[in-house]
């Protein structure tokens, strides 16, 4: 039976996009929700599910009673645990395969007698999740979207469309990457003054007019404004402008950011050991780091791509 200390708790149902920077950004919101009171469900896909046991073992999933995680199968096979996934195959297969089992885990977690937990209040989604937008309205739940890019990029995500409307993309041949095209300004895009065609996600710059993620994220942001909110990792004072813009276009924006600040102002010791590192994490690097003098190193961060893609972006 639910003890009255957790049926009295919101319920936030945690389902981040399905890759490494978006669960991690999730984790941090799901950390923060949960010490403003809520309980916490957190929800990977299975593939990642098995990805996290192996990179940081089973404590990286052990949670509090009121801060747990579900898996849901993707149909993805089994991975290497240190091989980048296929970014278009992960959301191929989210798309396809992730929005039964969704409903099935939401029903599980309303029925307090075996779910041992309050009803559930609200999804928290990634921006990139579909799916959750169908499970949420199938049983009428409240959702919020978070975005983990900037409030810049997002709108720039926003613009897709317009920007197909307009013939601007996909472009006529590569020739275009390195004529000048992309210098054109844009001036229509509202709160982005001055902003050329380079300076936008870099998904516009396809020759592809079938390209799977400018499909994907026309798809995305076009159903964000169906939802109850939109939250963004920025903050204000950084992108008033932008965010003056969006602010109308949606029923909610939140903003909240930077969430590492934030948690480690609010840091529970209970939440310590878990963690969302996909991959086994190689300290052998910080031994030659403390061997340099401060101040004497630069990092660059490529994400979470393979040397494949390093090449090709480095390429266009």
């Amino acid at each position: 039976m639910i003890s009255n200390i957790l049926a009295d708790k919101p319920h936030a149902v945690c389902i981040p996009s399905p890759a490494q920077g978006h669960i991690k950004s999730m984790m941090k919101l799901a950390k923060l929700l949960h010490y403003k009171g809520f309980h916490i469900t957190f929800v990977h896909t299975e593939f990642n599910h098995q990805r996290l046991l192996k990179s940081r073992g089973a404590d990286a999933m052990t949670g509090l009673p009121d801060f747990r995680f579900e898996s849901i199968p993707d149909g993805l096979p089994p991975s290497n645990e240190n091989e980048t996934q296929d970014v278009a195959a992960v959301c191929e297969a989210a798309m396809k395969n992730l929005l039964a089992p969704f409903n099935e885990l939401l029903d599980k977690l309303n029925d307090s007698a075996s779910s041992n937990a309050p009803p559930v209040t609200c999804i928290v989604s990634g921006g990139s999740m579909p799916v959750a937008i169908d499970a949420a309205e199938m049983h009428r739940i409240p959702i919020a979207l978070f975005f983990t890019t900037s409030a810049c990029s997002f709108m720039g995500l926003k613009q897709f469309q317009a920007l197909q409307e307009k013939g601007l993309t996909p472009l006529k041949d590569e020739s275009f990457l390195t004529n000048g095209y992309l210098d054109k300004v844009a001036d229509w895009i509202p709160g982005m003054r001055d902003i050329r065609l380079r300076d936008l996600p870099s998904f516009i710059r396809t020759t592809d007019p079938d390209d799977f993620f400018f499909k994907f994220c026309v798809d995305c942001c076009g159903r964000a404004s169906e939802d109850s909110a939109v939250i963004l990792h920025t903050f204000d004072a950084l992108e008033q402008e932008v965010l003056n813009a969006l602010y109308p276009m949606f029923p909610r924006v939140y903003t909240i950011g930077p969430l590492e600040l934030l948690l480690n102002q609010k840091q529970e010791a209970d939440l310590s050991s878990v963690g969302c590192n996909l991959w086994k994490e190689e300290v052998e690097c910080l031994h030659w780091l403390d061997s340099n003098k401060p101040r004497s190193v630069i990092y660059v961060n490529f994400g979470t791509i393979n040397l494949e893609e390093l090449r090709s972006r480095m390429i266009c």
